[in-house]
């Protein structure tokens, strides 16, 4: 069923975004742009599969003729962890204090620095920090630092929010730390920085890309939440007119590159426009926020048995982030449809243009994703990435404690609703 009237309805909604500068070589002045802040020591925060490209230790070197010391930091765990993200913020502690930071990579090596800075200048815990009901869920009393996020990947959209992710492992569930300040400062998007991104990288993560677009235009309309006191107000506010115009615009922008960015990686106004897209949606979701296919990924990705997907490192199991929420996003958005049917078509045809209507309206969304998914090499739904019916209630278990996610589905969401969105989610196609 849809949401309950409020008693009291909102009637304000919030907006932020970083500083942004875009364009190919735009991360050759990033020493220029932290020169503007007056900082002297700057942490490089990435991964060793990025650091191998040689762009973090360039981006560090080009600092020096602006009488900047950097330092680069290439253990990030690719899909964070409480643990890895805990080991680099001693690693930051041991060589500090620091003034600013640079994250080069994707959400992950963005999602460490966030958790780095927060670590460096406020007190406690990371497990303080954590979203409720996981964690503490306190939030920082201090300022942070500069952070300047510069993606190499095209997906998370990581450098436009304020949103640190991670799987807790001794619970085995994915979950978050979001706040206003963890926000970085200024994105520089350097579309150059992408064409080393293999194919297999470029589908899952322009998947999060979409799935954040679509989530953001489907949340629940901002005024159909609990009036907030000003001291509560959360960085997620559902959906508004601004979220929704960077929405559209990323879904316009997906519908013409994903699957040429993905079938020809040389492709340079593909990558260009899947890196605005990226910024485009995480400045939507970034406010309005996401719903069920985030808040389904979360035990997806913390659960993983035996996957190694195409194109990751193949230490170790996994399902990325961009994957595991578009496994169920089909059928999460055939369940939340009757909330809102003219926004659900309205993203069909955005990212399908000229595609027929189906009479059975409540079908063009789904169809329009599992159409891409299967031409783009996603898996086909969670029982091609080793998830069975006998999996199902750990997943809602695990989906249930992403409460902060699912207050912004446009439709009260039960375990039972969940249960069948995973069951129908199996085999997809």
């Amino acid at each position: 069923m849809s949401r309950t009237a409020p008693a009291h309805p909102e009637s304000v909604f919030t907006y932020g975004a970083p500083m942004l500068k875009f364009g190919s070589g735009s991360s050759d002045e990033i020493g220029f742009d932290l020169s503007t802040y007056g900082v002297r020591r700057v942490l490089v925060v990435t991964d060793p599969g990025v650091a191998a490209t040689g762009h973090p230790q360039r981006v560090a070197d080009q600092m020096a003729q602006f009488g900047i010391e950097a330092q680069v930091y290439d253990g990030a765990h690719v899909e964070p962890t409480d643990v890895s993200l805990n080991a680099a913020v001693d690693a930051a502690r041991a060589s500090g204090p620091w003034d600013a930071y640079v994250a080069v990579g994707g959400g992950s090596a963005i999602d460490t620095a966030k958790a780095i800075n927060l670590m460096t200048t406020n007190p406690g815990e990371l497990m303080d920090y954590i979203n409720l009901p996981v964690g503490g869920g306190q939030a920082p009393t201090q300022p942070l630092k500069p952070l300047v996020a510069v993606p190499t990947t095209t997906g998370t959209g990581s450098e436009s929010t304020t949103i640190c992710v991670m799987d807790v492992l001794h619970l085995k569930v994915k979950t978050g730390i979001s706040h206003a300040r963890l926000r970085p400062t200024l994105a520089v998007i350097d579309p150059d920085l992408t064409r080393t991104q293999p194919a297999g990288v470029t589908a899952a993560s322009g998947m999060d890309i979409l799935c954040h677009a679509l989530e953001s235009y489907t949340a629940r309309w901002y005024t159909t939440n609990e009036r907030k006191a000003p001291q509560a107000r959360v960085p997620y506010c559902g959906s508004n007119p601004i979220s929704d115009m960077w929405s559209e615009k990323a879904l316009s922008l997906l519908a013409g590159s994903f699957r040429t960015a993905v079938r020809h990686g040389d492709d340079d106004q593909a990558r260009a426009d899947m890196a605005i897209a990226a910024t485009f949606a995480g400045m939507g979701f970034g406010n309005a926020g996401v719903h069920i296919p985030h808040a389904n990924a979360y035990p997806i990705a913390g659960q993983v048995k035996d996957f190694h997907p195409r194109d990751y490192p193949a230490d170790e199991p996994m399902v990325p982030h961009g994957m595991s929420v578009s496994l169920t996003a089909p059928e999460a958005f055939r369940f939340t449809f009757e909330a809102s049917p003219e926004r659900h078509v309205r993203a069909a045809e955005l990212l399908a243009p000229g595609a027929d209507r189906p009479s059975d309206l409540s079908q063009f969304l789904p169809t329009v994703l599992a159409e891409l998914m299967r031409d783009i090499e996603i898996p086909n739904g969670i029982g091609a990435v080793g998830f069975d019916e006998g999996d199902i209630g750990a997943l809602v278990d695990g989906t249930m404690k992403q409460q902060r996610l699912l207050a912004t589905c446009p439709r009260d969401v039960t375990e039972d609703d969940l249960a069948g969105i995973f069951a129908r989610s199996i085999e997809l196609w």
